[in-house]
């Protein structure tokens, strides 16, 4: 080997064409390294920075790229990153407008079920317990299904479930508006569209918590919201349309407000994370984690009576307090009507100060409280004014309760699975308790006390629950904000 003279003092450059025989390397002084050449007098060769044709042929073997097996080479991992939430922006709050859409369609129909449960009970002749198991079905199913349709939205199935739950919902109000008995009703409205809304509820809010964090609570609040707006929009046309058309006409005009508001929801629902194809369907070992297994039990508790005043409330009314069936109509748009506030007031506290959790626990007491008043009103403008208050907190209990479950999971590839788990223990509650409710009514004679204490005690179970759950999560997650 011969080794270039004095290093220190040259270095070798070449024009853009060399490797074509179109230039001669030149000797620069000031070189950084030394070239070591074979000798048989070949010519020298020379590497520069230079792009030329060299860059697109054959690399000498002591310039080429380190193979890919090269550990530095490879990259660190294959698993795609997940992106911070943007927290904002108008792909974000178009997703919030699909919720609030998708919650109008479904909530909002479903706790207007004080629409049916007096027309039902007249016009079948039936127990109000037995009507009540229509709508209990209806709020079973949105929670029950969750377990699968979670578990579809991060496989990346989001839209598919958005369009097979849209068509069972509008195929279950069609058949409403012909059934004619309580099993065509109860197969209608309580089975195929219970279905439909479980299919695309729980989806829609584990979509929308991809896309906050900060602002997660008031992004659930302002969909939930559409349980408010849902909750006066469908009353209202029944108490106009009812008189002047019929029931049957009524439900599929509510059927065609509920079809163009799917239409806009396919048209702007964007899923921001890549798909999760593998993994059960179930994630049990979420049960191990005590704050989990708790929370879980609190919500079952108090939503086994959150929905009794929504159901009983024009009931109540109508029965005890001897009203006018208009007037009743009126009871029920003051309950939807407070739930607007009732729904973005605590929501703007809890991601502005103190957490949903924080706020969650003061509405469940302050609901039980209401619940156990409701036993000594006597009067139409008491139960006005008792229907103001529960209908505030009552609406806060429907969006802390997603938004604080959402906040339990860190790992947002699983977000809907765990919603949906949770969604499918309070689906057996939704289901018994309103027509436990009825039961008790009808085993007193009519009088609402026994359900009412019933109700009020369970609000308190599940809020000691919910506060355990909060004591667990502080000792063992010290700094997190849930």
């Amino acid at each position: 080997m011969e080794t270039l003279p004095d290093p220190s003092q040259y270095t070798l450059t070449g024009d853009d064409d060399f490797g074509s025989g179109a230039s001669t390397p030149t000797i620069v002084p000031d070189a950084e390294s030394v070239l070591e050449l074979p000798t048989e007098q070949s010519p020298v060769v020379v590497v520069t920075e230079t792009p030329g044709p060299l860059d697109r042929e054959e690399k000498p073997d002591f310039i080429k790229k380190p193979a890919p097996s090269d550990p530095a080479a490879e990259p660190i991992s294959e698993k795609p990153l997940l992106s911070e939430p943007p927290d904002g922006g108008l792909t974000a709050w178009l997703q919030v407008l699909a919720g609030h859409l998708i919650v109008f369609n479904t909530w909002g129909y479903i706790i207007s079920f004080g629409i049916f449960q007096p027309y039902y009970a007249s016009k079948l002749n039936t127990a109000p317990s037995a009507i009540a198991w229509i709508g209990s079905v209806q709020i079973c199913l949105i929670f029950l299904v969750g377990a699968v349709s979670g578990r579809a939205f991060d496989a990346g199935y989001y839209r598919h479930a958005l369009l097979l739950g849209s068509a069972m919902q509008l195929i279950g109000i069609l058949a409403t508006s012909f059934a004619r008995t309580y099993l065509q009703l109860f197969l209608a409205q309580g089975l195929c569209q219970g279905l439909g809304c479980g299919i695309v509820f729980a989806p829609t809010i584990a979509n929308m918590s991809t896309y906050f964090t900060r602002k997660r609570s008031m992004a659930i609040s302002t969909s939930g919201c559409g349980g408010g707006t849902g909750g006066m929009v469908f009353p209202l046309m029944a108490q106009q349309l009812m008189p002047r058309i019929g029931f049957h006409w009524t439900v599929r005009a509510m059927g065609l407000v509920v079809l163009v508001s799917s239409l806009i929801v396919m048209a702007i629902v964007r899923p921001r994370l890549p798909p999760r194809r593998s993994g059960p369907l179930l994630e049990l070992a979420a049960f191990k984690e005590p704050t989990y297994f708790l929370f879980s039990i609190s919500m079952f508790f108090v939503l086994w009576a959150a929905y009794f005043v929504y159901y009983y409330a024009r009931a109540y009314g109508v029965d005890v307090l001897g009203v006018s069936q208009s007037t009743s109509f009126t009871m029920l748009l003051i309950i939807n009507a407070i739930g607007i506030p009732g729904r973005l007031m605590p929501a703007y506290v809890a991601d502005r100060y103190i957490g949903a959790v924080y706020t969650f626990i003061p509405i469940v007491f302050a609901s039980a409280v209401c619940v156990f008043a409701w036993a000594g009103v006597g009067s139409l403008g008491g139960d006005y004014a008792l229907l103001l208050v529960y209908g505030f907190f009552g609406a806060a209990i429907q969006v802390l309760f997603p938004s604080s479950l959402a906040g339990l999971s860190t790992d947002l590839s699983k977000n809907g699975t765990r919603i949906g788990m949770v969604f499918t223990i309070v689906s057996v509650a939704a289901l018994t308790g309103p027509p436990l409710a009825g039961k008790l009514i009808e085993v007193a004679g009519g009088s609402y006390i026994a359900a009412q204490m019933w109700g009020g005690a369970c609000l308190v179970l599940g809020g000691a629950l919910l506060c355990a759950a909060k004591w667990v999560d502080l000792k063992n997650n010290k700094g997190r904000r849930w």
